[in-house]
């Protein structure tokens, strides 16, 4: 949560800055600010309640001038989205500018000790009283190299704290100098020349930079525009490695298209094939997934899996239970991390922890995956981000390869953990009892998987349709069976997020226990019911909300016209093997919510009180 960027060198920072929390604004957006350091040894402040073009208007009457400056786009934690509230902090002398991501669980103790020692504070949150606690334990050092005393301020500071932070500080001091640390919130050095970074993101900076270092947990670095450096809290060396930007600046940007979630929905053709390139093995009729780090031995030794995963991850998690049990035959089961890391769950020595995150920063994913560790069990990771913390830390993986999800509601980030998953169930499933032909069928399934997603997108004008129809409806059941259970669940979480409507997916055969009774003639089901072995099934519950005199929707295979005759609107995909059918049956769905929640007037790339990476409990 929260997007934070830092610069210094010899440009003026306040246009860097700006452009850099506008790549960055996904992350938060209840309010923003900058601090730049000017030639007199002053701190120029601006900061703005509500979207980020209110911060661009109040630069532009109050620009600021100066090449070393920090900035901030908040999702409130702490204190209401206010402009007082907004990042940038103070300390009590106002020297000492800090923005900071996480949240200070001891706050309020600390707040309390410095107010009886004079200390007066202007916001409620948590930021300001970390900022007042380095400004303090500077201005009582006597140490005379200044940049070794801000220095010594933070890693002081963060001994007294308890919580997560990504932080960013300067002082009048200390010009053209940069201090950072992180636990629990991710941030990273953008690496330029004569010029250096710190974000919370490499999207922020990549306009300047393709070379990154990912900062670990603990970590401290000061930086120069010459130069940085990377120790520990403690104070020891620290490990770290310059890595290469996965994509351009160019990818990340929205182009032709009006919402960053319609472009990444059309991107899915490439992003599911950017899974599956060069981890199609035909002569052995499997998959490849060398970064798990196991021998053959090891995963035909594995007698269970856990799936771990937040939000939209979890619902492709339920996906790949399924899809993993009936390719491989492996008793899979979900667990949602954040309720993981806090269980006792009985796991023997033969299961297998994956964790699944877009981003790779989910902090309930991320301590899942360390509680797991912790336990002796090998965890491996599915990510997005390449060198995020989840990638650095769990003992293997795969990456999705599916570029920059800018866009707060996932959308390809989905269809590519569910594809991963198919890969991993074929992968099992043929060092068990799959055949060679069943085999050479799922991998020429997979490969069609691309162009059948482009002849789901080419109804996007027909589904709008269908959404426009139903734009006063108050809320909306989403229903399916089997492997489309999990595409019902994540079909209401999109109409959730970004219209604001009441939405409930279900599996089908549940209307009869207790959810039929919410079927009225304004609230429409949409049963997603592809030709497959529990199609019938379906038909009878749709059946039973139509005779209730309840709209429905189905989303079936191409060719189904009896659903003409039943239905009230009518969606189709193309054919495809069962297990894989959520990866096909999920993109109407994406398109529906998107064109519902436009047509209602709703900020689908910011919907409220959202944020894309959740690190914060």
């Amino acid at each position: 949560m929260c997007g934070i960027i830092g610069y210094v060198g010899k440009e003026d920072a306040a246009p860097i800055l700006l452009e850099g929390l506008r790549r960055l604004e996904y992350r938060g957006y209840d309010s923003s600010g900058i601090a730049v350091m000017n030639g007199s040894k002053s701190i120029q402040l601006r900061k703005k309640s509500g979207r980020l073009q209110n911060l661009r208007n109040l630069v532009a009457d109050q620009p600021t001038k100066g090449a070393c400056g920090i900035s901030h786009t908040r999702w409130a934690t702490h204190g209401e989205p206010t402009d007082n509230n907004a990042h940038p902090h103070l300390d009590q002398s106002g020297n000492l500018a800090i923005v900071h991501n996480g949240v200070i669980e001891n706050y309020q103790s600390l707040r309390d000790a410095l107010e009886k020692e004079g200390h007066e504070f202007k916001s409620q949150t948590d930021s300001e009283v970390l900022a007042h606690l380095i400004g303090k334990i500077y201005d009582a050092s006597d140490e005379t190299d200044l940049h070794k005393r801000l220095i010594s301020s933070l890693r002081e500071a963060l001994k007294q704290v308890s919580g997560t932070y990504g932080i960013a500080a300067m002082h009048t001091d200390s010009p053209k100098f940069l201090v950072g640390a992180r636990l629990g919130s991710p941030l990273i050095v953008g690496v330029g020349h004569g010029e250096n970074f710190l974000a919370s993101d490499v999207g922020a900076v990549i306009s300047h930079t393709s070379n990154a270092v990912y900062l670990n947990d603990r970590d401290i670095v000061c930086l120069t525009e010459d130069e940085f450096r990377v120790e520990t809290v403690e104070g020891g060396i620290s490990d770290y490695e310059v890595s290469e930007v996965e994509y351009t600046a160019e990818q990340a940007d929205i182009g032709d298209y009006p919402h960053y979630m319609l472009k990444e929905i059309y991107e899915q053709p490439e992003s599911i094939q950017n899974v599956f390139r060069g981890r199609l093995l035909d002569e052995e009729a499997s998959a490849i997934l060398g970064g798990l780090n196991m021998t053959p031995k090891q995963l035909r030794d594995v007698d269970r899996i856990v799936l771990c995963g937040c939000g939209t991850a979890s619902h492709a998690a339920m996906a790949g239970e399924y899809i993993i049990e009936s390719l491989a035959r492996i008793p899979t089961e979900v667990e949602i991390a954040s309720e993981f890391r806090y269980r006792n769950p009985p796991l023997d020595k033969n299961t297998l922890v994956f964790v699944i995150s877009q981003s790779g920063e989910t902090l309930d994913t991320l301590s899942a995956m360390r509680e797991g560790q912790r336990k002796g069990h090998r965890v491996l990771g599915i990510v997005n981000a390449v060198g995020s913390t989840i990638a650095r830390e769990s003992d293997g993986g795969s990456y999705l390869y599916s570029g920059p999800e800018i866009g707060v509601a996932a959308t390809k980030s989905f269809t590519s953990q569910v594809t991963m998953l198919a890969l991993l169930g074929l992968l099992l499933g043929r060092m068990r009892h799959l055949s060679v032909d069943y085999g050479k069928n799922m991998l020429e399934e997979i490969r069609a998987l691309p162009a059948k997603v482009e002849r789901i997108l080419e109804q996007s004008d027909r589904i709008k349709e269908i959404a426009l129809k139903y734009i006063d409806a108050e809320g909306m059941l989403f229903l399916g069976r089997q492997f489309n259970y999990p595409t019902a669940m994540e079909a209401a979480l999109k109409m959730k997020e970004i219209s604001y409507i009441f939405a409930s997916g279900h599996a089908s055969a549940e209307l009869k226990h207790g959810v039929i009774a919410l079927v009225t003639e304004k609230l429409p089901s949409v049963f997603i019911m592809p030709n497959d072995s529990v199609y019938e099934k379906n038909v009878s519950s749709l059946e039973e909300v139509k005779a209730r005199k309840g709209p429905c929707i189905a989303v079936t295979t191409e060719g189904n016209t009896e659903m003409e005759r039943i239905a009230d609107d009518v969606i189709y995909i193309p054919p495809v093997t069962e297990c894989l059918s959520p990866i096909l049956s999920v993109i109407p769905m994406q398109l529906l919510s998107y064109h519902f929640a436009v047509a209602r007037g709703c900020d689908v790339d910011k919907p409220r009180n959202l944020a894309k990476s959740v690190t914060v409990e």
